[in-house]
């Protein structure tokens, strides 16, 4: 797809399956956001919409979110194609951008005659990797047609280096037809010093009352931020947790009354049984380990909470194995140091002013941290 010069502004399409609160939906309602300022029409169009769950931006009114094919099953990317439908009625863009669910792909280029981006956050069949005999028999043939229908974009383009290298190994047949795709990094806000200090000082009026008290009750907090699923590891968060707790009385600190505390927070859908599950089996890891007093959560939150948690937190632990980007960048920018559980996700340790992030090992991810060092 070359680049066009255009005297008018442009219709623009996103569609995007379900318009919730993670790391692809940040992404693409920033983009949103940014296209509509350039005086483009912009819709997103999504199989699910939550108001009281999304980011503030969907509330604007800066750009249109379109709900449609919610009753379609989640699986075989049948909300998808309801989309495309939809798209060709009502929307006829002038370019649409997909993520996510590449079966889109070509039956939005039939049918609109009209350009088509696909932005790979990460190949999907990575995500779903087979477990068992029947999950690999069951995945073939979606392998082999997320990649087919990948290779149907007029431009592919992913968000960093480290994704494009694993791009090129997953998709291998779309690779030795030489087709590379551009590396779009995801915009992050910076914050000024004054917008820093306001959030640290509306700490008490934004966050939940009891949280407000643990934080201030803390000599150092730490923040994890994700999405409750499995796959981010967060239970390494309340191990280090434990294991510093532990040095500290080995050298003579107070266990009962721990200057220590470690926030939880991040996206949660009811809707998600996953979801639901994790938080609980956090819940319990953290009194087992006897750290239950110095561990909040913070299911979901607002904007205004983010910066509070980012304001107040001495430190964010990431913990997802294979990951990149995401909140890690939010707390840099937020002049705090991000602390990476496993050294898998791609970038290395970097310092600029007096922000760091250390990526410790892949082998600590089974070891005991002291985060309080």
């Amino acid at each position: 797809m070359s680049p066009r010069k255009h005297s008018r502004p442009l219709r623009i399409a996103f569609c995007h399956p379900d318009l919730g609160l993670g790391g692809a939906e940040r992404l693409i309602v920033d983009a949103a956001q940014e296209l509509a300022a350039r005086g483009h029409k912009v819709e997103i169009s999504t199989a699910y919409y939550d108001p009281a769950r999304s980011f503030e931006e969907t509330r604007s009114g800066a750009f249109a979110i379109k709900v449609r094919g919610g009753w379609f099953p989640r699986s075989l990317g049948g909300r998808a194609i309801a989309l495309c439908a939809y798209i060709r009625a009502a929307s006829r863009p002038d370019v649409v951008i997909v993520d996510q669910v590449s079966v889109a792909i070509p039956l939005l280029c039939w049918l609109l005659r009209r350009p088509v981006l696909f932005y790979c956050h990460f190949p999907d069949l990575l995500l779903a990797a087979p477990t068992t005999r029947l999950h690999r028999f069951y995945r073939a043939p979606l392998d082999w047609l997320e990649q087919a229908t990948t290779g149907t974009a007029d431009l592919v383009v992913v968000n960093s280096r480290f994704t494009q290298g694993i791009f090129a190994r997953t998709f291998r047949r779309l690779h030795g037809r030489g087709l590379v795709p551009d590396v779009l990094y995801p915009a992050v806000v910076v914050p000024s010093d004054a917008q820093l200090a306001a959030a640290r000082a509306g700490c008490k009026r934004t966050l939940p009352p009891d949280l407000a008290r643990f934080i201030e009750s803390r000599d150092a907090v730490f923040l994890s931020i994700n999405r409750f699923e499995r796959k981010k590891n967060v239970g390494l968060a309340i191990r280090a947790l434990a294991a510093a707790q532990a040095q500290a009385s080995h050298q003579g600190a107070s266990a009962a009354n721990p200057l220590l505390g470690l926030v939880i927070a991040g996206g949660h859908d009811a809707r998600l049984r996953e979801n639901v599950e994790h938080l609980a089996e956090l819940r319990a890891l953290a009194a087992e380990l006897g750290v239950a007093g110095a561990v909040a959560f913070l299911p979901s939150f607002t904007d205004a909470q983010r910066a509070a948690l980012l304001a107040s937190a001495r430190a964010v632990l990431y913990t997802p194995t294979d990951e990149h980007l995401g909140i890690r960048l939010e707390g840099l920018v937020a002049r705090l140091a991000a602390h990476e559980g496993a050294a898998s996700g791609g970038g290395g340790r970097w310092r600029q002013d007096a922000v760091t992030w250390d990526m410790l090992p892949r082998e600590a991810r089974d070891q005991e941290h002291r985060p309080a060092e």
